[in-house]
């Protein structure tokens, strides 16, 4: 099963700690939405090749 993390802000140490826990013994994925210009059509891309998506606020 393969996870993508959707990152809406620079994730604190909480966050990356679920993350981690989320993502044990699964292929994950993570995509930035804080950057100055995010590529949609490869986030499109990248939730449709996911099993699950989570965003992180």
């Amino acid at each position: 099963m393969k996870i993508l993390h959707v990152y809406r802000s620079e994730p604190s140490e909480t966050t990356k700690k679920l993350v981690e826990i989320v993502s044990e013994g699964r292929e994950s994925d993570s995509f930035d939405l804080s950057v100055e210009n995010p590529d949609y059509d490869a986030l499109v891309d990248k939730i449709i090749a996911a099993d699950q998506a989570i965003t992180w606020f």
